[in-house]
């Protein structure tokens, strides 16, 4: 078996590559392996509007199964509306678009047992050649960048009665603070249908389900509402970069094999968001003249590298909201930002402050002890860390 491009991991990234090749290579032969049985898993991307150019807007639409004009944030002092649009992307519409636009190109229930630059071989023996295998399997696990993890556990429900929210809480941080930063997420679908996140930026990454199960059980009562039927449940751990070394990191797997999303460092440093990333890889695989390995090596690897250098600043707040910050009162890093000007906070969502915007974002009154803030600024050496999962929900 043999495919010009093959496509280890079924997941956003991958199925991005997939499908802007098909749309602007169709004579590329293309095989995407995924290895569970639904492409794209239960989950649900988001991204704001600024973090996409209308050009990307434009590719990006048919797999948008929500959009809304504006959002809202929460916290104990204070409440507000941004105007400021957010999209959503499910892993239903995702499939079905991948799906119709690949057909057999599309195999999935097949798991990867190695990969080569050329060459992928899959858990039944069977191997399958290339002029490039793309790694988009998640974290590869290893040690080399220290993270704090944004984890969740999410529900899609419908209610007996409209819900009456005009759009998304991003952020609902007046409940318990448990675990770390802790709130809660909710994208109204529908007037009675709704996904609602237990989330948690946390030190580790590991779930108790049954905990959070409870805490969307009681999210749902204080507001009134009652639960008439369950859609599905989607659950993830982002990584949180707090500082590492990209080089290492790339090194430590399959050098020579190109990468993409997780695998490739590529999400918001913060966020742990990966759909701009995983877009304009797309869009630069896509248009790239040479599509065998050695060349798509050296542009992932090239972006990832650019990324990590974009990300320092990002880096060093997180740092600031890891180790300063007690973790039951790391909301009062997020409040602070959140009363920030509307432009700015849409410039760092896309990854794109400016110098004013990063010295605004660290002045006024810190919402964390100034030793501590120096501390963690001024040491931001690595240390081992656990591996990510590969369940990113919101990226």
């Amino acid at each position: 078996m043999r495919a010009d491009v093959v496509l280890a991991g079924g997941g956003l990234a991958n199925s991005l590559i997939a499908l802007r090749l098909r749309t602007l290579r169709p004579e590329v032969e293309l095989l995407l392996l995924e290895r569970d049985d639904r492409l794209g898993g239960r989950h649900t991307w988001s991204f704001h509007h600024d973090d996409l150019s209308e050009e990307e807007h434009a590719w990006v639409a048919p797999l948008v199964a929500r959009s809304w004009l504006r959002h809202e944030v929460r916290f104990p002092s204070f409440s507000r509306q941004l105007e400021r649009g957010y999209h959503s992307i499910t892993s239903e519409s995702l499939r079905v678009v991948v799906q119709e636009a690949l057909g057999e190109r599309v195999r999935q229930g097949v798991e990867v047992a190695t990969l080569a630059a050329d060459e992928a071989v899959l858990r039944d023996g069977t191997r399958v050649g290339a002029g490039a295998v793309i790694d988009g399997r998640g974290d590869p696990g290893r040690g080399h960048l220290e993270l704090g993890f944004q984890k969740f556990l999410g529900q899609t429900v419908t209610l007996e009665r409209e819900h009456g929210l005009a759009g998304p809480i991003l952020m609902d941080a007046t409940v318990a603070q448990t675990d770390g930063f802790r709130f809660v997420y909710t994208l109204p679908f529908g007037g009675r249908e709704l996904l609602i996140e237990d989330t948690r930026y946390s030190d580790t990454p590991g779930l108790e389900k049954d905990a959070l199960r409870r805490e969307i059980e009681g999210y749902v009562r204080a507001h009134g509402w009652r639960i008439h039927g369950m859609l599905g449940e989607e659950e993830g751990s982002l990584p949180i970069v707090l500082s590492g070394d990209i080089e290492s990191f790339w090194d430590a797997t399959n050098p020579g094999v190109p990468r993409s999303g997780m695998r490739a460092a590529l999400f918001h440093p913060t966020t742990g968001y990966s759909l701009p990333e995983a877009v304009r890889l797309a869009d630069a695989i896509a248009g790239s003249a040479d599509l065998r390995s050695p060349a798509l090596y050296a542009l992932t690897r090239s972006r990832s590298r650019e990324a990590w250098r974009r990300g320092r600043f990002f880096r060093l707040l997180n740092r600031m909201l890891y180790r300063a910050a007690e973790p039951d009162r790391r909301y009062r890093v997020l409040e602070h930002f959140y009363r920030l000007p509307e432009p700015l906070i849409g410039r760092f969502y896309a990854g794109r402050p400016t110098w004013r915007d990063k010295i605004r974002v660290l002045s006024g009154r810190p919402p964390v002890p100034v030793g501590r803030a120096l501390r963690a600024v001024l040491t931001p050496g690595p240390r081992p860390a656990a591996a990510v999962s590969d369940t990113g929900g919101r990226d």
